[in-house]
């Protein structure tokens, strides 16, 4: 099997961890992250360091890429550019879990992560570096532009087209031919049945947007700072 790396040795990380142990198609080395001391261990596999020893790693480990295993759409952009940088053409790889299933005719770019029990009905296009995190679904000929993300129990009807970096919280619904656009996040347990506009902050029964949202502005790390903006140039 090819090795590869992980970046992020958070939860998230963990979880990705599981996808591609039990997929089992590439053999992971260890992980890269900047807020953990080199040489510990997270679910038993090495922290190796952080992204600028990245050029090292790959020729030490003859590495075949990696995966980001970041939770925020803004960050996992950021730490995606700052590879590129460092290592031109850094192939990206996608997990699927196992228990996933995914329909007729979906199209799965780079660096997806789609996690235990989601399910990806027919004719689906999920664009580059998307997660659709446990037991969500996406049905028939939905769309999520790159950087979007699904959380835990996301439930959506047919012909979705969820915007870049926007987000759909934990155990939230949302009913047929939605549009969400992009920078957007839908907020835990909503109700989705009209179209949302970009760059807000959305939620309730039914969803209607309360503010307007910054592009970046976190949504998961809420008073932490993210992983590795210390060291990525802005």
């Amino acid at each position: 099997m090819n090795n590869i790396i992980i970046f992020g040795a958070s939860g998230h990380g963990s979880v990705v961890l599981d996808c591609i142990e039990q997929e089992g198609k590439y053999q992971v080395i260890g992980f890269v992250d900047s807020f953990k001391k080199k040489g510990r261990l997270q679910n038993g596999y090495e922290i190796l360091g952080n992204e600028h020893d990245l050029p090292v790693l790959m020729e030490k480990f003859n590495l075949h890429g990696g995966i980001i295993a970041i939770g925020d759409n803004w960050t996992r952009k950021i730490i995606a550019d700052k590879i590129s940088k460092i290592v031109p053409n850094f192939n990206f790889i996608t997990a699927i879990h196992p228990t996933a299933i995914i329909g007729k005719d979906v199209t799965i770019g780079k660096g997806v992560v789609i996690m235990p029990g989601t399910i990806v009905n027919a004719n689906c296009q999920i664009e580059d570096f998307c997660i659709l995190n446990t037991n969500s679904s996406l049905d028939h000929d939905g769309k999520m532009e790159e950087y979007s993300s699904l959380a835990p129990r996301v439930c959506t009807g047919g012909n979705l087209q969820l915007g870049k970096f926007s987000a759909i919280c934990l155990g939230a619904n949302v009913i047929e031919s939605i549009t969400i656009k992009q920078h957007t996040v839908v907020g835990a347990g909503s109700l989705v049945i009209d179209d949302i506009d970009s760059h807000v902050l959305a939620y309730g029964s039914p969803a209607k947007a309360v503010r307007i949202r910054a592009v970046g502005e976190k949504y998961l790390t809420a008073g932490k700072v993210p992983y590795l903006l210390n060291v990525v140039d802005a």
